[in-house]
């Protein structure tokens, strides 16, 4: 199969890449190498076209004898306040936009689409009254004041967090949300004008060898990594309660190949998670522990758009793609403690 792999040069493009070539797919990256989440041509990497996604006469000759697109460029992260907006939607949504448009001329019909769990805002929670809610946005009164569990938006009782799945309603809290949000719907349009098929892959928590250092876009993990690397203590907001679920970049990379050696119809999300969730805490001492630099620093506070709970249900991505974890949190953490980041 040939694959055109956007982002191909990045922290999971690469991953990407070598595991399609791995099993003997014909690949094409194309990534623009945004300073946001690069320095140079990572080392990695060769062969990489580069150029931007929203290049339609780039992307259209790209698309040529491409029987699969998985689209993974995107600025991603929590970025630094709103000013980021023109900088997200026009790499995230317009780039997107290009990319289908593209795939419509050239007569390509498959898409594997990098989504997150960001679309979701919290997770999900159900009350002990009220059964399943939806918890309004938290305030920033209560955040100052430590209260960091959301309550129910009925009576204002406690909420017990559960595993979210794929019919759980979208509700972006972040510009970065709202850009993975907006992907989501205009591949799924596509799919319905053109008989096409997309497989979006919300992806959780990803680590792993090759992540950013020393960027607003990084993910957690590679924030406490870059702090350990300097000498510093890990910085963990709110009291280090909130839960995500900490997949490896080596099972991501497993669950796109599954995703575009498989058949499907229509638009189909799927969570790409370990299904175990660990608190934000539990990743810092872990990694603090392993790289044996200082204790985690519990700091209280929160960022805007922050949401307390999400963890995900696995169940999807196991009927539909076979799509299981092999990396364990204690490994995987374990290995990234030495693993190399990226410039």
């Amino acid at each position: 199969m040939r694959v055109l792999l956007t982002g191909g040069a990045g922290f999971i493009g690469s991953h990407i890449a070598d595991s399609l070539t791995g099993r003997g797919h014909d690949v094409v990256v194309l990534d623009n190498l945004l300073p946001q989440a690069h320095s140079g041509v990572p080392e990695w990497t060769s062969g990489i076209v580069r150029g931007d996604v929203q290049d339609l006469e780039l992307v259209t000759r790209l698309l040529r004898g491409v029987d699969a697109v998985c689209h993974q460029a995107a600025v991603v992260g929590h970025g630094l306040d709103p000013s980021d907006a023109p900088l997200y939607a026009r790499n995230n949504d317009h780039g997107t936009a290009v990319l289908l448009a593209a795939m419509h001329s050239a007569g390509v019909r498959k898409l594997v689409l990098a989504s997150s769990m960001v679309v979701y805002g919290e997770g999900q929670y159900v009350c002990t009254f009220h059964g399943d809610v939806r918890p309004d946005p938290r305030l920033p009164a209560d955040l100052e004041a430590g209260r960091y569990e959301p309550a129910c938006p009925v009576c204002g009782d406690s909420l017990m967090p559960e595993l979210v799945d794929e019919d759980a309603p979208l509700d972006p809290r972040s510009t970065y949300a709202a850009t993975k949000v907006a992907q989501e719907h205009l591949a799924s349009a596509w799919a319905r004008q053109t008989g096409g098929g997309v497989w979006a892959l919300r992806y959780h928590n990803v680590y792993g060898p090759r992540m950013p250092r020393d960027t607003p876009y990084a993910g957690v993990a590679s924030l406490f990594r870059s702090a350990l690397q300097r000498g510093e203590a890990p910085t963990v907001l709110e009291d280090g309660k909130q839960r995500r679920d900490f997949v490896h970049v080596r099972d991501v990379a497993t669950a796109n190949v599954l995703a575009l050696e498989a058949s499907v119809s229509g638009f189909v999300p799927v969570n790409v998670c370990s299904g175990t969730p660990h608190t934000v805490g539990d990743l810092a001492y872990e990694l603090a522990a392993a790289y044996g630099g200082p204790l985690p620093q519990i700091v209280g506070g929160a960022r805007s758009g922050d949401v307390r709970h999400v963890v995900a249900s696995p169940a999807r991505a196991r009927a539909v793609l076979g799509y299981t974890a092999e990396v364990g949190f204690a490994q995987g953490v374990q290995a990234f403690a030495t693993d190399p980041l990226r410039a």
